[in-house]
Formats: structure tokens, C-alpha cells, sequence
């Protein structure tokens, strides 16, 4: 893991501020791991490897359904969704049935497989085997799905993408995004495998940046109830796996994995409070990753942030158009 890095930028009154921002990720290995992503509920939630029943993910995703349905619930159903990131498609068949249009995209080639044939009977699902960095919507939404993907993208493109999206949002329009959180600040994850964990703060920071208001941000339940099952078999493969010689025949995870699972499962949701707050008085932090839902609506429009963004959006076209030769 790498520390941020400090840089300057001007404050509104010329004044130099020092913020920091996070390491530049590598998206080479960004897209190499999500096409090899399998497209299951399991897979795209990380929850692969840890003896979990199939289940979890649908257990998973009722409960994100609930926290969703509540912030879209006064769109009109006669809107357009721009769904970013879209995974194998569960999202985008959800708006499917709620909503006129849903322009979906997805940048992994086996994801993308998953999504086209999870939606092909849906005729108001348009979808796009592309990086969303360079996709350029067309017309205008009522709401836009960032269901875990700012956690992919440096701090620049995170505000380059959000800023994109202004020109092509409708008088009164939602922006969602669901993320991966930490507590504080910012930490990056490397090698194979590559993301940013920010802050709440820190994204509120970045998301105002950007050109929003942010109307609410809410934990994500259900990931932190899972969350907390996946740490606790972290911590039970790291024990095996120092005190035994034999590694995974040790680990029992069919076993060890649903008696976690269903333990947390059973005092859901309210141990998702009282778990973390009563570790905390002992001075321990679980689960370390959490999970947020924001809300944004857009803010005053800034030209100069659209402007901006439109130069860092060709670079990064270029960018694309080299690696691709």
C-alpha cells in the first residue's frame, strides 16, 4: 500500500491549500481482474472463497433493494436510468421494470455476457460493452447507478466522471452511488487486485467538488452484516493456515463458513450497530471496510468543472485509442 501523496490546489480566495490525494491506481490490472470476474451475485459482491451459502448474494442485494427503492421512490416512472457499471445486469433488470429506459454499461467482457443475457427480453435495456471513462451518454436521465465503481477510479476520474454526467441529467434528477468505505481517510489496495477505500468524509468532499448537493448518505446494511462474516473467516483462514499443514483440507469453509454467515444473519440488522460500537469502546475497529449509499442531486452548474472535465475526458480517449494499438 502506498501513503497519498500531498498536491496544491487554490481555494476560492487564491489562497494554496495542500489536500491529499490517493495513489494513481493501475487500470491495466483493474480491467485484468474484472475479466476474470465471474459473473454471479457472489462473485461481483467479493464474496467468493469464504464457504458462504449461495444465498448471501440474493440475501445481499434484498437488502441493498430496500435501501434503493426508498431513495428512488418518488421518480416518475416515465425516466431514463443510466446504469454505470452494471455488473451482470441485476441492477439494470431491476430498472427494467420500474422505468421507461435503461442505458447500461459494463466494461468486463464476462460480465457483459451475464447482462446481455439477463436483459435480452427486456426491449427499454440498451447496453454498452464499454469503459465508462470514455462512454458518452446520450440524452437525458432521471437517475444514475454507480453501484460500486468510484472505488475503481483515481480521485481526477471519479471527478471527471461525475462532472460528465451534469450536461445529461434532468431537472431534478438523482445521482446514486453505492461504495465500499473505511473510517478515516483514504487507503489503497495493490498489487493484482487494485481499489481506493475512501472515507465518507472523503467523499463528500470529492462528490462536492464535482457540482452536487448530497441529499442523504446511508450505511448499506447488508453489506456491513456480510462484511463481517468475510473478516471473521479472513481471520479463521489465517489462523488454519499458521497451525496447520494442510491448509484449505483444515479450513472446513462449507462448515465454518455458513455457521458465520447464519450466526450474523440471525441478529440482522441491529448487530450491525451494536457489533462495531461495542469493539469500538475496546478500542478495536469491525469490520474495517463498510459500505455507503449517497444521494446526490446536481448543484449550481460550474462551466468551468464541465470544461475541465471535457479535457481530462479526451486525454483519457487518447489514452484508451494508444493501449488499444
Amino acid at each position: 500500500m502506498t501513503a497519498p501523496l500531498p498536491h496544491r490546489a487554490t481555494g476560492q480566495n487564491g489562497v494554496a491549500v495542500v489536500r491529499r490525494t490517493a495513489p494513481q491506481l493501475d487500470y491495466s490490472k483493474v480491467r485484468a481482474y474484472w475479466k476474470r470476474a465471474r459473473p454471479s451475485l457472489l462473485g461481483p459482491y467479493m464474496m467468493d472463497g469464504f464457504g458462504f451459502p449461495a444465498g448471501a448474494g440474493s440475501f445481499r442485494f434484498r437488502g441493498e433493494l430496500r435501501s434503493v427503492t426508498d431513495a428512488i421512490k418518488n421518480l416518475r416512472s416515465s425516466i431514463s436510468v443510466l446504469d454505470f457499471g452494471s455488473g451482470a445486469g441485476v441492477w439494470t433488470e431491476y430498472f427494467a421494470q420500474r422505468f421507461s429506459n435503461v442505458v447500461s454499461v459494463e466494461a468486463s467482457p464476462a460480465l457483459f455476457e451475464s447482462l446481455q443475457e439477463r436483459c435480452s427480453c427486456y426491449p427499454n435495456v440498451a447496453t454498452f460493452n464499454e469503459d465508462v471513462r470514455s462512454f458518452a451518454p446520450q440524452g437525458k436521465f432521471g437517475l444514475v447507478f454507480l453501484g460500486g465503481l468510484l472505488m475503481y477510479l483515481d480521485d481526477g476520474d471519479v471527478r471527471t466522471l461525475l462532472c460528465k454526467l451534469i450536461p445529461c441529467l434532468e431537472p431534478g434528477a438523482l445521482v446514486l452511488c453505492r461504495e465500499s468505505t473505511i473510517r478515516h481517510g483514504v487507503r489503497a489496495v495493490q498489487g493484482d487486485y487494485q481499489v481506493v477505500y475512501r472515507s465518507v468524509e472523503t467523499y463528500r468532499s470529492i462528490l462536492v467538488d464535482a457540482g452536487f448537493d448530497i441529499v442523504s448518505v446511508q450505511p448499506n446494511t447488508a453489506y456491513i452484516n456480510v462484511q463481517m462474516a468475510c473478516e471473521l473467516i479472513k481471520k479463521w483462514k489465517a489462523l488454519v493456515g499458521t497451525t496447520s499443514t494442510g491448509g484449505d483440507r483444515f479450513q472446513c469453509l462449507p462448515v465454518v463458513g455458513r455457521l458465520a454467515y447464519w450466526g450474523l444473519r440471525l441478529g440482522y440488522p441491529w448487530n450491525t450497530r451494536l457489533i462495531p460500537w461495542l469493539l469500538a469502546r475496546m478500542g478495536r475497529e469491525f469490520p474495517k471496510l463498510t459500505n455507503h449509499f449517497f444521494v446526490l442531486k446536481q448543484s449550481v452548474p460550474a462551466p468551468a468543472r464541465r470544461r475541465d472535465a471535457s479535457l481530462h475526458g479526451a486525454r483519457i480517449e487518447e489514452e484508451l485509442l494508444e493501449n488499444a494499438r
